[in-house]
């Protein structure tokens, strides 16, 4: 299995994009900044680096440059929210192979990773005369993410009903958000508008225990 390492300073939009990534098939790592990121790097053998654009500035470039300067291979990934020529030349001098429009969905960097990574995480079996063709591709990808989705969402209602009986708003938050983010991509817009909600009435303190009730009713029946 290949790993990704997620560096944000955002722990939910390190938790939306880990959450594509484990989807995908890859094991997951996250960082919180520049140095947590090159600790990890250290001791783990990293295939993919994901970052955020903010991180592209100094400290983000000598980021990236150390963990290639201590030896590691691993591809890097830059997400942006405002993609433009600057941008994209901040990541490439940093030494990113591409940049991916923030936020960004499971058909973008999925297509990305098995066109341009390798290894068993990165593939789908497709026809022969096929390789190029998106569509084909994400066709291909589609059912395995909905078993991967399925298999993942017991534990997903889980942490969120966990969260909001322990009366741990942040948690509650970061949860819900996390999921919103793999349902809306993954075609379950019902899901994502709840745990939307969910999130949003966590961050402003507030334990939504009905629509907790309503999310389980609906996602796990």
């Amino acid at each position: 299995m290949l790993t990704a390492l997620v560096v944000d300073g955002d722990a939910t939009a390190r938790d939306q994009v880990s959450d594509l990534l484990c989807l995908g098939g890859w094991q997951v790592q996250q960082a919180d900044g520049p140095e947590d990121a090159v600790r990890h790097a250290l001791v783990t053998d990293v295939d993919l680096v994901v970052t955020d654009s903010d991180l592209t500035g100094r400290s983000g470039t000598e980021m990236l440059r150390r963990i290639r300067r201590n030896g590691s291979r691993a591809r890097f990934v830059v997400l942006t929210a405002q993609p433009g020529a600057d941008v994209r030349l901040q990541a490439s001098a940093a030494g990113a192979l591409t940049t991916l429009t923030k936020p960004v969905s499971a058909r973008a960097l999925l297509d990305f990773l098995r066109s341009r990574t390798t290894g068993p995480a990165a593939q789908v079996d497709l026809p022969a005369d096929a390789a190029d063709d998106t569509e084909l591709v994400v066709g291909e990808l589609t059912p395995r993410l909905q078993r991967l989705y399925a298999d993942a969402l017991p534990a997903r209602l889980s942490a969120i009903g966990r969260h909001t009986r322990a009366g741990d708003a942040t948690a509650v938050a970061a949860a819900a958000q996390t999921l919103a983010g793999s349902s809306g991509q993954l075609g379950h817009p019902e899901v994502a508008a709840l745990c939307q909600a969910i999130a949003a009435d966590a961050r402003r303190g507030i334990l939504a225990h009905s629509r907790v009730e309503q999310l389980q009713a609906l996602a796990g029946g």
